[in-house]
């Protein structure tokens, strides 16, 4: 299906984890009843991006050894995963892609991708706080400092909501980055709960720029 692997979220993704992720639509598949209700009468643009998700998620399963199945949406929009497994679905400008694992494995999957670029203006104050001010002053190798924090913030609430159901804002984490490494740590600042004995007050990832394309990764594993 995908002619065009990109591989920048695979290798940031633990082994247990299988992914997709394409820098071009795939509108060749047909959406189940439940995935086309979630899309509803989305614009031309959305329909893209929603449909290659769904393509990725579905090459996803296959590479995990997981038969195809609807992935409508649920709270908040996060995918709703067949029983057993956990994912997530990201998708910017150029570039799309899914990441599953077992839930034996993970008690959560969140990715997210941006384009490696400044952000929008006025968005970056409602971003970076904090000493987070500090690493987007003094910028670093590789990718924007503001995008990337971005990024990281992204792909840890996608991995918050699903255990939590909760909201969490760009105030409500501290992302500490690890340049060389292409690692980060955000600590919460909201009450965190224990979920199947798993502190979530702390969650580190894993981050790579490429292609014009920040990839940031987070997996929750399994006690």
């Amino acid at each position: 299906m995908l002619e065009d692997h990109s591989h920048v979220l695979e290798p940031l993704l633990p082994p247990f984890a299988a992914c997709a992720e394409t820098r071009r639509d795939l509108l060749d598949i047909e959406l189940f009843p439940s995935e086309a209700e979630t899309l509803g009468r989305a614009v031309d643009k959305r329909r893209r991006e929603f449909i290659t998700g769904r393509a990725c998620a579905r090459l996803a399963l296959e590479r995990l050894g997981v038969a195809p199945a609807a992935i409508p949406g649920g709270a908040g929009g996060a995918p709703v995963w067949p029983e057993g497994v956990v994912g997530s679905i990201t998708h910017c400008r150029g570039f799309r892609a899914a990441a599953v694992a077992r839930a034996t494995d993970a008690l959560a999957l969140g990715i997210d991708a941006e384009p490696d670029a400044p952000l929008p203006p006025g968005v970056l104050e409602e971003v970076a706080h904090g000493p987070e001010l500090d690493i987007v002053a003094a910028g670093g190798p590789g990718a924007d400092a503001g995008r990337l924090l971005f990024t990281a913030k992204e792909a840890v609430y996608k991995a918050w909501f699903p255990l939590t159901g909760r909201w969490l804002g760009f105030e409500d984490a501290r992302v500490s980055l690890d340049w060389p490494g292409g690692t980060f740590r955000a600590e919460l600042l909201v009450p965190a709960p224990l979920v199947a004995g798993v502190d979530l007050s702390t969650f580190t990832g894993r981050w790579s720029a490429a292609g014009g394309v920040i990839c940031a990764t987070v997996a929750v594993s399994a006690p």
